[in-house]
C-alpha cells in the first residue's frame, strides 16, 4: 500500500527541514498568539496571570523532567542532550499556553485553541525528531523507503580492477556510468546462521552500475536499535556523500551494504551468536558471501560501522573478524553489547556462559585478537557525555592492540544522527584512499563539524 506511486510524495516529504516542520511551528505560534490575545480581550486578568504563570511553570518542569530522564537516570540508556531538553521544555510551554487556552475559553475559541493543542504536539515532536534526524520523511515513520528490488539485470560481475578502470578514465575510453549511484532493496538468505532477518540495503556507485564494472570494496554499515538497514540510508545522507566522491573519482565510489543486525524493530540481537539467533554468523558469513557472490567487488577487505548499537556491533565484529574488516568506525557506541543486566544477558543469551559474553565486549575482543593493523575510527557527539567516555575507554584498548586510532568530536551534536553524517565522510575518504580508490586530500581535522581528540 506504501509503495503506491499517488503516494510517493507524502512519503518523501521532509520531517525535518521544508515547508512541513515551518508549518507547524508557525500554525503553532499563530495559535498562541491568538489564545493569548482572546484572553486579554476578554478582559479577564486573573485567567491571563494564571495562563503566563502555567506557561513558564510548565516550561521549568518540561526542563527539570527532561534533564533528570536524560542525564540523571539515563532512562533511554544515553543523553538526550542539552538541545533536546530545551525543545521539551519549550513544546511544554507551548501546551501549557494552549491548555489554559482550552479551559478559559469558549465556543468557537475554545475549539481554535483545542485544534492548536494538538498541532504544538506535532510541532515539538517534529522539532526534537529534527535535532536527531531518526525520522526524516513522513515514510519513514512507517518503515516506507521507497527504494526498488534489486533486479538481476542490475547485477555484473567484476571484469577488470580500479586499476584498469582508471586508466581507461585517462584515455576516455571508460564504460559508460550514470552520473549518480543507486540504493536497492535486497534479500540475503540466511543460509548458514538462519537468522531471521528483514531486507538489507545497498548503495551501487555509478561504476558499479556499468555494463563493465570495477571490482570495488565494500562497507558494512549498521543503523541502530530500534533501527534498520532503510533507516540507516535515510538518516545518514551517506548517498549524497558517496555521489559526490564517485563525481571525483570516475564513477569510482565503495560498495556500502546495511544489513539487518536484529531481525526487528523490538530486538537486540547483541550482534552475537546466541540462543537468540546467529546474529554474528548472518552479518560475517551470509551477508559476505552473498555479496561475494553477487556483487563486483575485490578481495579486500571490508570496512565494517554503524550508530549507536550497531556502533556497538562494529566494535564487537570488526576486531573479531580482523581478516575480513579492515576499518572500523563507530559512532555512540556502547562499552558492551546491551540488552537488560548483564545477568539477564548471561542468562538468556549465553546459556549462563560468562565467559562467551566476555569475549563480546568490545575492548576484549580487541585486547584477544591484538596485534592489529585495523584502523579505528570512533566518534561521539560533543553532548552525548556518555559516549564520549565509551569512545576513550574503546581508543585505550585499540591503541594498545596497535590499531590506527582516530578519536572524533562532532561540536554541537549529541547521540543523533548529525553526528554520523560528520564522522562518515571522512571515514569515507579515509576507507577509500586504503583501497585505492583515491587519495585522502585532507587530515580528519580539515573536515567540517570535527574535532580530533588527542
Amino acid at each position: 500500500m506504501l509503495n503506491q506511486p499517488w503516494l510517493k510524495p507524502v512519503m518523501e516529504c521532509s520531517l525535518v527541514s521544508g515547508a512541513l516542520p515551518w508549518t507547524f511551528w508557525i500554525l503553532t505560534i499563530a495559535g498562541m498568539i491568538a489564545v493569548l490575545a482572546f484572553l486579554i480581550r476578554g478582559g479577564n486578568r486573573r485567567q491571563v496571570i494564571v495562563t503566563l504563570i502555567a506557561t513558564v511553570v510548565s516550561g521549568g518542569l518540561g526542563y527539570l523532567l527532561t534533564w533528570l530522564c536524560s542525564d540523571v537516570f539515563v532512562v533511554f540508556g544515553v543523553e538526550m542532550g542539552a538541545k533536546v531538553i530545551r525543545a521539551v521544555a519549550i513544546g511544554f510551554a507551548a501546551l501549557a499556553l494552549l491548555i489554559c487556552g482550552v479551559v478559559f475559553l469558549r465556543k468557537w475559541k475554545r475549539v481554535v485553541a483545542s485544534v492548536a493543542v494538538v498541532v504544538a504536539l506535532f510541532a515539538t515532536c517534529i522539532h526534537v525528531d529534527a535535532i536527531y534526524e531518526e525520522f526524516p520523511t513522513v515514510g519513514s515513520l512507517f518503515g516506507y523507503t521507497g527504494y526498488s528490488k534489486l533486479s538481476a539485470s542490475k547485477l555484473h560481475k567484476s571484469t577488470m580492477s580500479v586499476k584498469e578502470w582508471k586508466k581507461l578514465a585517462a584515455e576516455g575510453k571508460k564504460p559508460t556510468t550514470p552520473k549518480e549511484g543507486r540504493i536497492y532493496n535486497i534479500s540475503i538468505p540466511a543460509t548458514e546462521s538462519g537468522f531471521k532477518v528483514r531486507d538489507a540495503m545497498v548503495y551501487l556507485p555509478p561504476a558499479a552500475l556499468s555494463a563493465n564494472p570495477p571490482k570495488l570494496p565494500v562497507m558494512e554499515l549498521m543503523a541502530g536499535q530500534p533501527g534498520s538497514p532503510g533507516r540507516f540510508f535515510q538518516a545518514s545522507h551517506i548517498k549524497g556523500m558517496l555521489d559526490e566522491y564517485a563525481s571525483k573519482h570516475d564513477g569510482l565510489a565503495p560498495i556500502v551494504i546495511s544489513p539487518d543486525q536484529n531481525g526487528s524493530n523490538s530486538n537486540n540481537s547483541l550482534c552475537a551468536d546466541t540462543s537468540q539467533g546467529k546474529a554474528e554468523t548472518y552479518l560475517t558469513r551470509d551477508v559476505v558471501d552473498w555479496v561475494k557472490e553477487n556483487l563486483p567487488v575485490s578481495n579486500q577487505r571490508w570496512a565494517i560501522g554503524g550508530f549507536s548499537q550497531g556502533g556497538t556491533c562494529a566494535t564487537q565484529l570488526g576486531p573479531r573478524h580482523p581478516k575480513q574488516y579492515s576499518l572500523i568506525m563507530a559512532v555512540g557506541g556502547e562499552l558492551q553489547p546491551t540488552s537488560g543486566s548483564v545477568e539477564h544477558m548471561v542468562s538468556e543469551y549465553f546459556n549462563g556462559n560468562q565467559s562467551a559474553y566476555d569475549s563480546q565486549i568490545p575492548a576484549n575482543a580487541i585486547k584477544e585478537h591484538a596485534p592489529s593493523d585495523q584502523v579505528m575510527i570512533l566518534g561521539s557527539g560533543a553532548l552525548d557525555h556518555q559516549s564520549l567516555t565509551n569512545l576513550e575507554t574503546n581508543a585505550q584498548a585499540g591503541i594498545q592492540a596497535g590499531m590506527t586510532v582516530v578519536k572524533i568530536k562532532v561540536p554541537d551534536t549529541a547521540h543523533d544522527w548529525h553526528a554520523v553524517q560528520a564522522v562518515l565522510k571522512p571515514t569515507i575518504d579515509r576507507f577509500a584512499d586504503m583501497s585505492g580508490l583515491g587519495k585522502m586530500t585532507k587530515t580528519f581535522n580539515e573536515y567540517e563539524s570535527v574535532e580530533v581528540l588527542p
